[in-house]
């Protein structure tokens, strides 16, 4: 029998050991654009520790899903951050695990989270994640990595037994 575990609301309260929800209007905005935009800035910590890497922006096209689902493995980007904007999205899932002390994934802090339109997600370096799951309906979203092509690109972890992620 697969572990099971209950989706919540992507907040930036429930993201913030991991990474950061980037969306408008969670911080102070300033005046933009001769006054017809509002501007949110440093809405997530990017960061890159290889002087090689460079940023890779991409578009990733998902396939849409629906829970339950059950997933197989996390990944982890070990020297960069990698953030995920819609362009075209209904709702995805978003699914984060601390790390152990041997580097590990620690599955007992694994958390299942919905995002919805508006929202993006920026995942810290090093952090373990599930790949973005498009949920409903297929998802067009931007993707912005330091990458130089190599194995510390991304870390990925097999899970022993899958974890079945249940709607809330």
């Amino acid at each position: 029998m697969a572990r099971e575990l209950v989706v919540a609301p992507l907040t930036p309260e429930a993201l913030a050991p991991f990474g950061d929800v980037v969306s408008a209007g969670l911080g102070a905005g300033a005046s933009a654009n001769q006054g017809t935009a509002v501007r949110f800035d440093w809405t997530a910590r990017l960061e890159s520790t290889r002087a090689g890497a460079r940023p890779n922006l991409a578009v990733f096209r998902s396939v849409a899903r629906t829970l339950p689902i059950e997933i197989t493995l996390l990944e982890k980007h070990p020297c960069s951050s990698q953030t995920f904007l819609p362009l075209i999205c209904a709702r995805f899932l978003v699914c984060v695990a601390p790390a152990l002390h041997d580097g590990s994934p620690d599955l007992d802090g694994l958390v299942a989270l919905l995002g919805t339109p508006g929202q993006g997600v920026s995942y810290h370096r090093d952090v373990w994640h599930h790949p973005i799951v498009a949920l409903e309906e297929p998802a067009d979203l931007a993707m912005l990595a330091w990458e130089d092509g190599g194995p510390l690109d991304c870390v990925e972890f097999p899970l022993r037994e899958p974890v079945r992620i249940l709607g809330g």
